[in-house]
């Protein structure tokens, strides 16, 4: 059954103030490596979190072209980098994927050179793993000589983006180099899905844990690099298989209620809405573009269906695991614990905006 369009419009606004109204509680108590406070919840932090959330945001005022959402992310910009830029790494690179979508469409002579610099930086200073793939490291942890999933979102997209609309090839081919270099090192070649991380040290997969969220990384990685660049066609053929080989498994592992587990072959471990709205934005994107397997669009409906179920009268996902470290055994993961957190909003918005494609609601939107 397609969802009602009017409803997931209804839902894409609540899903806005949801995440606006996110605010650090004090559960989550993790200090940074330079002795700052760590917030990866409130709505105002230069975070990874934040970052996936701002491009939840873009993405639907590129959809629907309201003002205020325009007006709401110029705003957050201004004031952060007003505040003063974090420290350069993995996941504070996040933010810089919106700005570079915002400035492709406005041209604001603001930001350019702020992501140049922050671009610059990427290639100059940021460490690097044999075969120069760009290693983990983040706020509160050093994961020297690591491979994750996340990395491909968290810098690859924003390098592919500002490197296509500001000429700039070099940071195009960086963006391709990781893609494949995390590929070969973090898909399993036996299910088509991807494992969580890798090392250089003891060269191994960790637990090698298919969990879900790090898949729907790779899912709308896949998808969004294609679109934010031009892609050297066996590059772009290449992703496309892996793309097409995961997305088989993953329509087989579907749970009946149209959610994925966050250990996608552990029907034991909890149904994950993050993940699922990661899925349901790649599905649906895929069939849109006439790409990936057959049954992509009602799978993806389904799980658009179940994001829908799981945002409450406030606007907040439920059912989003927290924010995910390297994990050494399986249960580690399904021991997670369950928080409202920026990237669980954005992912739903992703969701629910690729949604209006297939449900009449872009009309409307428009």
């Amino acid at each position: 059954m397609v969802p009602d369009g009017r409803v997931v419009r209804k839902r894409l606004i609540s899903l806005v103030a949801g995440m606006t109204n996110l605010r650090h509680d004090g559960q989550f108590d993790e200090p940074n490596l330079d002795g700052t406070p760590g917030d990866y919840i409130s709505f105002t932090s230069w975070e990874w979190p934040q970052g996936i959330g701002l491009y939840g945001l873009l993405r639907l005022w590129q959809q629907t072209g309201d003002e205020a959402l325009k007006t709401l992310l110029e705003t957050w910009y201004e004031d952060r980098t007003a505040e003063g830029l974090p420290t350069l790494n993995i996941n504070t690179t996040a933010p810089m994927l919106a700005l570079s979508l915002l400035w492709r469409e406005t041209r604001d002579p603001r930001w350019a050179a702020v992501m140049d610099k922050w671009a610059d930086r990427i290639l100059t200073e940021m460490p690097r793993t044999e075969e120069r793939g760009l290693p983990h490291i983040v706020s509160d942890k050093i994961n020297d000589r690591e491979l994750w999933d996340d990395t491909l979102v968290m810098v690859g997209l924003f390098l592919a983006s500002y490197g296509e609309a500001s000429g700039r090839r070099e940071l195009v081919d960086e963006a391709c180099h990781q893609f494949l270099l995390h590929t070969r090192y973090l898909a399993d070649p036996e299910t088509g899905l991807w494992f969580h991380g890798w090392t250089f040290d003891g060269r191994h997969n960790f637990a090698r844990a298919l969990w879900g969220r790090g898949n729907a990384w790779i899912t709308l990685g896949i998808l969004d690099l294609i679109e934010l660049a031009e892609i050297p066609a066996p590059v772009r053929t290449f992703l496309l298989g892996v793309l097409e080989t995961q997305i088989n498994t993953l329509l087989k592992l579907q749970a009946p209620s149209g959610a994925w587990h966050t250990l996608l072959d552990d029907p034991t471990s909890y149904e994950e809405i993050s993940a699922t709205a990661g899925f349901g934005y790649g599905l649906l994107k895929a069939a849109r573009l006439g790409l990936g397997p057959e049954g992509c669009r009602e799978a993806g409906l389904r799980a658009l269906k179940v994001v829908l179920d799981n945002i409450d009268d406030t606007g907040t996902v439920a059912n989003v695991s927290y924010g995910t470290r390297m994990g050494h055994d399986l249960q580690f993961y399904k021991d997670i614990p369950i928080q409202p957190t920026g990237y669980g909003q954005a992912l739903a918005i992703l969701c629910l905006t690729e949604g209006l494609h297939h449900t009449g609601g872009e009309a409307e939107a428009r």
